[in-house]
């Protein structure tokens, strides 16, 4: 279907929208209506963005909902502003992930003022996304996925929470900022293991938390997994803990084939994902004369 006309009906609201903006702003127009026609405005701005929309021209779309928003600001309509600015943001993101993320961070300011706290977590667990896959930003993305858990922490959304913490595990640990990602695995599993829906989880985030005490410190692995069985008896039964126990053995003896065994072992019933992949190959290259591979 050809939307170009779409496009240049579009062209022709925003050049109206423009005018009645600029008419409301002269001294007669202000005595004659002038927050009628800048809510006019507003209507036409939205209008053409959703025509730039369908003919796919994104960063337009995501000018004509910004327009929208600051004139909903000055009309003091700031619930309608933030929408537009999220419904700009969205648009952005498909041709300007940076003006997107501006546009999110203004529609957050406007609903942390009203105290609209989750929904402020999601819109920066929208930005996280946009640094993680478009951006590669992942410092950026943990401190996003960060602030959206404050955020639904206070509203005591602790699953949503956990999920966003989850998040800043996993890079910490890629990052190799491995005791702040301990912190949160041990964190999460804690409240996890009492959740009778949850429980099962928690041998995975105490795994995770394992792997990152060993990549520091042999001996801080013990200790922390001793710990970890004390706390959740569940856990060692588990086939993780077998694992760990399995390359605590072999790092000790510095056999790096056993320390494989073990590995391919698990992998054959319960696949790596690639992060457990990166954590046990930073483990195996401690093994002295390792050539840092898992096969």
């Amino acid at each position: 279907m050809d939307n170009s006309g779409k496009e240049k009906e579009a062209i022709q609201l925003m050049a109206e929208a423009d005018k009645k903006v600029k008419a409301s702003g002269s001294f007669l127009g202000g005595m004659f209506g002038g927050n009628h026609k800048v809510e006019d405005a507003c209507e036409m701005y939205a209008r053409a963005a959703n025509m730039f929309k369908m003919a796919k021209n994104w960063s337009a779309a995501g000018n004509a909902f910004c327009q929208a928003a600051r004139l909903h600001m000055q009309l003091q309509n700031k619930l309608d502003s933030a929408t537009s600015f999220v419904d700009a943001g969205n648009a952005y993101k498909k041709a300007d992930p940076q003006e997107a993320i501006n546009c999110l961070n203004q529609a957050i300011d406007i609903y942390t003022d009203m105290g609209r706290f989750t929904i402020a977590a999601k819109h920066h667990i929208t930005i996280a996304e946009v640094y993680e896959s478009e951006l590669v930003d992942i410092e950026k993305a943990i401190a996003h996925y960060e602030q959206a858990a404050d955020y639904y922490k206070g509203e005591e959304s602790n699953s949503s929470a956990n999920k966003c913490l989850l998040k800043v595990g996993h890079y910490s640990a890629q990052l190799e900022q491995y005791q702040k990602a301990i912190e949160i695995y041990e964190q999460v599993a804690t409240s996890t293991m009492d959740n009778p829906l949850l429980k099962y989880n928690a041998k995975e985030y105490f795994f995770k938390a394992s792997l990152c005490h060993f990549i520091v410190d042999e001996l801080n692995a013990k200790l922390a997994i001793e710990k970890y069985e004390e706390m959740f008896p569940a856990f060692s039964d588990s086939r993780e803990l077998k694992l760990l126990k399995k390359l605590l053995e072999a790092h000790e003896e510095q056999n790096s084939e056993a320390f494989t065994e073990a590995v391919k072992e698990f992998d054959s019933v319960s696949r790596l994902d690639q992060w457990l992949t990166t954590m046990l190959l930073r483990i195996k290259k401690t093994i002295q004369g390792d050539a840092g591979d898992l096969k």
